[in-house]
């Protein structure tokens, strides 16, 4: 699943649940926007591999820490983070790699 940044409308609470809740706990993951506005969770490409074209990416997380799977999208503060991480970051990222949300 991802979420196109370019409409304002995409970018909801409900979608970014739904994105958290459709990635696998079980590998590493990684929230990735591109620099066409697309952000999706990555769990082939993580950390500093295969970074061309992404406008920012946040950190990764690991395999089992909680972070992705229906547990994760049914904590509202943890959605609530990412969300406002992709508002805040959208289309001016004050850097490339978020650690901080």
């Amino acid at each position: 699943m991802s979420i196109d940044l370019n409409n304002p409308d995409s970018l909801t609470l409900d979608a970014v649940r739904q994105m958290i809740a459709a990635a696998q706990d079980g590998v590493h993951n990684q929230l990735r926007v591109s620099r066409d506005g697309r952000a999706w969770i990555s769990s082939d490409a993580v950390g500093g591999v295969d970074i061309g074209g992404l406008l920012f990416r946040l950190e990764t997380w690991a395999a089992g820490s909680g972070c992705v799977g229906p547990v994760a999208a049914s904590d509202a503060v943890w959605v609530t983070q990412i969300y406002n991480a992709l508002r805040d970051n959208w289309a001016n990222p004050t850097t490339d790699y978020v650690d901080v949300y």
